[in-house]
């Protein structure tokens, strides 16, 4: 485990104390980088690498980032910094099982615990003479203050200041602050693939920066094969051998009475395909989280997390077992969770390229192991997961947010979501510039909740009403089923929101709108051709057979009463509240089996899996996934 690991929590500091010190002209990153290479003789390429490891070379506005780290280099400065963890915020029971409902799940206590690795902006004011503030808010003296740094990390290891990147391995592996050396080889070893490979990239406020490829990186492997480094111990952990991975097992035990926690043991794949991962975020911070995964009392489990800073991954639970994590008993049976370090409103910042790249590493492994398609109807977002029953749907969670970048995740994941078909296909694929799509939200600061947020890239667009820029957001009745229904501009609230990888039939289109069919109404976003915002996807969609007015949608796909032996409680099939009517279509993902896993004992020898007949279908019918049976609609190519 690195470093006593995190502080419980990060207040967001007010904008107006995060005004840059100055404000860069176009170009002022790259040379910042060029000229803090050459002050603190650091080769360029090793410092562009480990920033973008860090921060893919965003400033965020003086934002603190993960670990209290602020700025290119994520500097850290988390003295002032005290709280709680905030895992398992909101009404959703994680289970989601109706023949096992749990009590709300409690929260950890506070870590208050300050690890030098998270006061390494001390450090760096030392050596460059620069204050907190400018190293807060200057992205320039920020990249000076980790050039300095990695120096004196080399100097410390007895290295030369070099021009040579192959020489400064060691110093790279340290700037990770990972306290054990299969976490820092792993980081190292991302920033030499990134050095090797090259990139370029337009950061969050429009600056842009370029790391070009270095092909002879390569002979680094060679260099350090000499120094005898070994390769991570893997000790039984279902992990890829070029990740950081160690196992901190999940509390599994009996608790007084009937009750144990908290997870359940399957036999997976034997008795239930897994068909879906599900992506989350900690809403908290990394030890804290583990420690709740690991008290058998607490009502919720998943199966791996994985830190910010290095992207240093923990599993808990086996994949044959099933995690109480999704909030959907159903999805929970057939899926695997994976929790990352941060806070969704936070989450550009928390969102590493260290933690991206290990989490797609993951992802891809577990997706070929057991044949889960790597599309966004199958690596599902927390945030995607449907209620179970009309009562449940406004407690389900919102993570990882309208900040994860499901673009490029998919790069890394090697299933680029590229457009399929002609610009008047009848379905689209939601795919707005995430560099540059920074569209208006709330609820991003922690002490004014109200504040607007900084302009943010995003993967998300609003769907309203009308074509225009001012009409009303559409609703979503079941997110909001008092009142007016209105739909709100909040970082947590997606419910007039489609997202990146998304495919969804087109309903309508006017100039530069798209409007596409979403909970049972058109729903219009702005998609101009000079900077779509959306991309042609053809593929199968379903619509009502003729005749029906309007069909169920569901959050499970259950057996049928007749499907369920002696002994197991008929669960029932309900409807969600949403309508699906004639002249409506959705995009098909795919076949759903209808199945439910018995799981309410602590003997895993008694758990059964119900399988019925009824057939029904996954369609994309707002955010999140719903499914419809089978004999309720028609499937038709839509081109």
């Amino acid at each position: 485990m690195r470093r006593a690991l995190a502080i419980a929590a990060i207040a967001v500091l007010p904008l107006a104390n995060v005004t840059a010190a100055r404000a860069e002209e176009p170009g002022d990153r790259q040379q910042a980088f060029t000229t803090a290479a050459k002050e603190f003789q650091v080769p360029e390429s090793v410092l562009l690498g480990v920033s973008y490891l860090e921060s893919r070379w965003d400033a965020h506005a003086g934002q603190p980032s993960n670990e209290a780290g602020f700025g290119p280099m994520h500097l850290t400065d988390a003295e002032a910094f005290t709280g709680t963890n905030h895992h398992g915020d909101g009404e959703e029971d994680a289970r989601g099982d109706d023949s096992r409902p749990l009590a709300p799940v409690a929260q950890a206590a506070p870590v208050t615990e300050i690890p030098a690795s998270l006061k390494t902006m001390d450090k760096a004011a030392e050596l460059t003479g620069a204050s907190h503030e400018q190293l807060r808010t200057d992205a320039a003296a920020n990249i000076r203050g980790g050039a300095a740094l990695l120096a004196s990390y080399q100097k410390e290891l007895g290295a030369p200041l070099s021009d040579d990147p192959a020489q400064w391995y060691g110093a790279v592996a340290r700037y990770s602050g990972a306290d054990n050396q299969d976490a820092a080889k792993a980081f190292a070893d991302e920033v030499y693939t990134t050095i090797k490979q090259g990139t370029e990239r337009v950061t969050d406020d429009g600056q842009r920066v370029t790391l070009p490829p270095i092909p002879d990186v390569g002979e680094i492997l060679k260099w350090l094969e000499k120094l005898g480094l070994p390769m991570p111990r893997k000790d039984g952990v279902e992990c890829p051998m070029s990740v950081s991975c160690e196992w901190i097992p999940s509390g599994y035990a009996q608790l007084p009475g009937d009750d144990y926690g908290h997870y359940d043991l399957g036999n997976r794949p034997v008795t239930q395909k897994i068909d879906y991962i599900v992506i989350h975020d900690m809403e908290g911070y990394f030890l804290p989280s583990i420690k709740l995964n690991q008290d058998p009392a607490y009502g919720a489990s998943w199966q791996y997390s994985i830190r910010s800073t290095d992207g240093h991954i923990a599993q808990h639970i086996k994949a044959k077992d099933v995690a109480w994590q999704a909030g959907n008993w159903y999805i929970n049976a057939k899926s695997i969770g994976i929790e990352h370090e941060g806070f969704l409103a936070e989450g550009g910042t928390w969102y590493t390229e260290a933690m991206y790249r290990a989490s797609a590493k993951l992802v891809r492994y577990l997706a070929l192991r057991n044949g889960v398609p790597l599309d966004r109807a199958h690596i599902l977002g927390h945030d995607n997961v449907p209620g179970t029953t009309p009562a449940t749907v406004r407690g389900m969670h919102e993570d990882p947010g309208p900040f994860w970048d499901w673009a490029h995740y998919f790069e890394l994941l090697g299933a680029p979501l590229h457009p399929f078909g002609g610009p008047r296909s009848g379905s689209i694929m939601i795919k707005p510039d995430f560099a540059t799509n920074k569209p208006y939200y709330y609820g991003c600061d922690r002490k004014n909740p109200e504040a607007p947020c900084p302009p943010t890239p995003s993967a998300a667009v609003w769907l309203r009403t009308e074509p225009r820029a001012d009409a009303p957001l559409v609703k979503d009745i079941g997110k909001h089923p008092t009142g007016n229904h209105d739909s709100l501009y909040s970082v947590y609230d997606h419910s007039a929101r489609a997202t990146t990888g998304q495919r969804f039939a087109v309903a309508d289109r006017q100039g530069d709108w798209t409007a596409i069919w979403y909970l049972d109404q058109k729903a219009w976003f702005y998609n101009p051709a000079s900077a779509p915002t959306a991309v042609p996807s053809m593929g199968l969609v379903v619509t009502p057979k003729p005749g029906a007015a309007s069909v169920p949608v569901y959050g499970r796909a259950y057996p049928e009463a007749e499907a369920y032996p002696s002994g197991v409680p008929v669960q029932s099939v309900v409807p969600l509240q949403y309508t699906f009517s004639a002249g409506e279509k959705y995009t098909l993902a795919g076949a759903a089996p209808a199945e439910y896993f018995y799981a309410v004992t602590f003997d895993g020898s008694r758990h059964t899996v119900v399988r019925g007949k009824t057939k029904y279908l996954e369609i994309q019918f707002g955010h999140r996934v719903m499914f419809v049976k089978a004999d309720d609609v028609q499937v038709s190519f839509s081109g």
